[in-house]
């Protein structure tokens, strides 16, 4: 048993397996992207989150490994696969020689990640602000604008978004480009809004305020 990173955890071959195939059976369903690129941008933001508000090194890597895993619970279906990812984390980092106490944070973290969840630790409010936070064009499958649905609008609609970390304001800002040819702010909240309540409830879980700019302005 030891200290599994998360450059491990992305050679894994099951992992990729997962994330693969899961990433296929939401294509096929209509869904954005969840795929590598998903997975390693939310295990990059969850672990700048807890580094920059200054968490010890070994949780930021945790919370970075609960973000490259939170979606592999795709294989199995969208809907629990915030559970059914949990689980089958948990049997892949205890494989990889993880000890217990630290796959069950990474598990915790993974299973509540949903539309309807609870920061639960420290992991899981830091993945729950980067999941949340990655909206951009690029996940847009659907090539043809003229069927777009409200997500796809928006998602594409989305030129830049980033998520400033200020430690000594103690504030979590989600900073958006919108073009508003392709969606209004209205359609971001009409669609977001339950997002954006996880990530003021993630962000007071860490001490900080959740604020939300899109272009230029401040509007939480």
């Amino acid at each position: 048993m030891g200290r599994v990173t998360l450059e491990e955890v992305k050679r894994d071959p099951e992992v990729r397996c997962y994330l693969n195939r899961g990433e296929e059976f939401l294509g096929a369903m209509g869904f954005t992207e969840h795929g590598h690129r998903h997975a390693a941008l939310v295990a990059s933001i969850a672990g700048n989150i807890l580094t920059h508000l200054g968490f010890p090194e070994r949780e930021a890597e945790l919370a970075a490994i609960a973000g490259y895993l939170h979606d592999i619970g795709n294989v199995i279906g969208r809907q629990g696969h915030e559970q059914a990812g949990g689980l089958l984390a948990l049997g892949i980092l205890r494989r990889l020689g993880m000890v217990p106490e630290e796959a069950a944070l990474v598990a915790g973290a993974i299973g509540n990640h949903g539309d309807d969840a609870m920061p639960v630790n420290n992991l899981s409010a830091a993945l729950l602000l980067a999941d949340k936070s990655d909206v951009h064009r690029t996940r847009v499958r659907n090539q043809d604008m003229a069927t777009f649905d409200i997500h796809d609008r928006v998602n594409h609609a989305v030129q830049h978004s980033f998520l400033r970390v200020d430690d000594r304001r103690k504030t979590l800002t989600l900073e958006l480009t919108i073009d508003a040819k392709f969606a209004s702010v209205m359609d971001y909240f009409e669609i977001f809004v339950t997002r954006m309540v996880l990530c003021r409830r993630a962000a007071t879980f860490l001490g900080c305020r959740f604020e939300l700019t899109i272009n230029g302005q401040r509007l939480l």
